[in-house]
């Protein structure tokens, strides 16, 4: 079953944990084989067992060959340290849904979802995972573990940043950045869901997103967007008045005048931003609003490989 498919069977659940589920299930499932290993504990070998330790992982098949009892060792249960890092200023909570429309479509909703199968996935995978949260206040923060409960923990933030009312506010993606890469001490894999819309420059902002690359750390950046409204522009030529969400400015004007101008300084933008994250050796990965997780699970998978 395609994920798109997946999602619009279980759009009417609103609990965050059990879609997040669903959609790692259908993600394996839809895989005939996968060129990815780590879904389970990678076995390593076996040593003699010891009389008074748990007999949980004796390899009975074994015994019945040698007459011997031998345990089945595995590697390290957390194999990977992964931190997920959520933008939830003003701008993420584009566009303003309506009551029909399902959480996922507006950027802070896809972005959560996102990052809720991600923790799905690196729980499968015994990797331990942490979550920062920010917008004009760094508003959550949990160092990387690998429990159940922890991760339940993490889950409820994620909800909990969903049901929030969102006020329009500047943020300071750069300053908490660079707070969030202070507390990386040991070697991990960052993960960013932003729509990059941060006011002080850009060379200030890669500063900080090479900041996170401290300590040996592996960077992802997904950059969420709209695809329709925000890359193409794409609305009816009738008067309409524009507002920055987090500055509240307002602009009036007709669409279809600015649109051409519009589609090539975003188009050189994210250029730009490829370009800039290629030669800071962060993986850029632009994502749109109402697509499938798969371009996300796979560019985990991936990247914990190169990263291994």
């Amino acid at each position: 079953m395609k994920i798109e498919n997946q999602i619009e069977k279980i759009s009417g659940f609103r609990h965050l944990e059990l879609l997040a589920n669903q959609v790692v299930e259908g993600f394996i499932s839809g895989m005939h084989k996968s060129p990815f290993h780590g879904f389970s504990a990678e076995f390593a070998e076996h040593k003699t067992y010891n009389q008074g330790e748990s007999t949980k992982h004796i390899d009975w098949k074994l015994f019945a060959k040698t007459d011997r009892l031998y345990t089945k060792r595995f590697e390290e249960e957390t194999n990977l340290r992964c931190h997920l890092i959520v933008d939830n200023s003003s701008s993420m909570h584009y566009p303003k849904l309506i009551d029909t429309a399902k959480f996922y479509e507006s950027k802070i909703g896809f972005s959560v979802l996102a990052a809720a199968v991600l923790m799905t996935l690196l729980k499968k995978q015994r990797d331990a995972v942490g979550l920062s949260i920010y917008s004009d206040t760094y508003e959550y923060y949990a160092s990387e573990k690998g429990s159940d409960r922890h991760h339940r923990m993490l889950i409820n933030a994620l909800e909990q940043t969903l049901q929030a009312p969102k006020e329009a506010k500047n943020t300071d993606t750069i300053q908490f950045l660079h707070q969030i890469a202070e507390k990386m001490h040991r070697r991990s894999m960052i993960i960013l869901f932003t729509d990059m819309f941060q006011p002080g420059g850009e060379e200030a902002l890669f500063n900080a997103l090479q900041h996170l690359k401290h300590n040996k750390h592996k960077v992802v950046l997904f950059h969420v967007i709209d695809k329709k409204r925000e890359l193409k522009f794409d609305f009816d030529n009738t008067p309409r008045k524009f507002i920055d969400l987090e500055t509240g400015e307002e602009v009036n004007l007709f669409a279809e005048n600015v649109q051409v101008e519009y589609e090539k300084k975003v188009d050189d933008y994210f250029k730009k931003l490829a370009l800039t994250c290629a030669q800071y050796k962060i993986r850029y990965v632009p994502v749109g609003v109402g697509e499938n997780f798969e371009k996300i699970m796979t560019t985990y998978l991936v990247e914990k490989q190169i990263f291994g």
